[in-house]
């Protein structure tokens, strides 16, 4: 069996990805500071900091490696900590491709590298990014393509996830869930911001439809094509999981004030906090160029990925 390597791979993403690759008969390394969630034969798993892999000892050939490996909890880190890491990690993981002769990666950036804005943005767009992440993560990408450029043989895939949810997630779609199984759903101060996002099932068959065009190199943003807003979201939850929930419109500048206060309290116990009322007001409108104009076929939408994650967690949307 071929062997392949996830830095991160102990993360939400990485984890469901390790799943399916086991599944497809793969052997797996998850180099990670964190323990992998779950354990399997064909699962081996090595704590290493992805910012220095110099001792990092591997004596089987490596098929591909995936590079998930990131600091990107926003809030929740100082500034100096998301280049550190995802700089760092970019090119000891591009070294480590280079001393074990590997030609392929799978690097997951963001959509933080376009930067908050009403207008659209896709796979085109001037990157403008405006925070730490969004910056070392613009960084990153650039380092991956210099190890891609330096051999022909090579074979490079950048994917720009946009918010990306499901079982294991614990971010934003979690927290929304979580708010309104309690039943309460407040809107700060409006409805029509535009979420990009993509169910995590559903992100991973987007990489490997790219991974296997007849291109060297493939970067595309990580979104269903559908312009779903806020309230798309919430009305999708309500239909068919939360029926019998409330929901309230109230001013953005009340909802930031209680937010300031709750976070001190850990209110209801879902992680308020203003910057994440924040990410609710301000659009991620990215859209999925790339996905569109090839004619990717994704699993599911909105609503059906819903309905995926309620099933596989007994309705608990955790």
């Amino acid at each position: 069996m071929a062997t392949i390597i996830i830095f991160g791979g102990s993360g939400f993403i990485g984890t469901h990805l390790s799943h399916k690759l086991i599944s497809d008969d793969y052997n797996v390394i998850i180099i990670d500071l964190n323990k992998p969630r779950f354990s399997h034969e064909q699962l081996t798993y090595i704590k290493c900091d992805v910012r220095d892999l110099s001792k990092l000892d591997i004596n089987v050939p490596i098929e591909r490696i995936y590079n998930f490996a990131a600091v990107h909890t926003t809030p929740g880190h100082p500034t100096h900590e998301y280049y550190d890491t995802n700089i760092a990690g970019a090119s000891s993981v591009c070294e480590l491709a280079e001393k074990h002769d590997v030609n392929e990666i799978i690097f997951t950036s963001s959509i933080s590298v376009y930067g908050p804005d009403e207008e659209q943005k896709d796979e085109n767009t001037e990157l403008t990014p405006n925070s730490a992440y969004g910056y070392s993560k613009m960084l990153a990408e650039k380092i991956h393509k210099s190890w891609y450029k330096s051999r022909d043989n090579r074979k490079l895939t950048i994917v720009r996830p946009a918010v990306v949810f499901g079982p294991g997630e614990g971010g934003n779609f979690t927290r929304l869930a979580t708010m309104m199984g309690k039943g309460i759903f407040i809107y700060p101060g409006r409805k029509n911001t535009i979420k990009a996002c993509i169910y995590v099932e559903d992100l991973i068959s987007a990489i490997e439809s790219a991974r296997y065009t007849d291109n060297s190199f493939e970067l595309f943003n990580g979104a269903y094509p559908e312009r779903y807003t806020l309230e798309n979201i919430i009305e999708c939850f309500k239909k068919n999981h939360f029926p019998n929930v409330k929901l309230f419109m109230v001013p953005k500048q009340v909802v930031l004030c209680a937010a300031s206060l709750f976070k001190i309290v850990n209110f209801l116990n879902i992680g308020i906090h203003p910057d994440r009322v924040m990410k609710l007001i301000r659009s991620t409108n990215i859209y999925p160029s790339w996905i569109v104009e090839n004619e990717i076929q994704l699993p599911g939408d909105l609503e059906s990925a819903l309905q995926r994650w309620s099933d596989s967690t007994n309705g608990r949307f955790d």
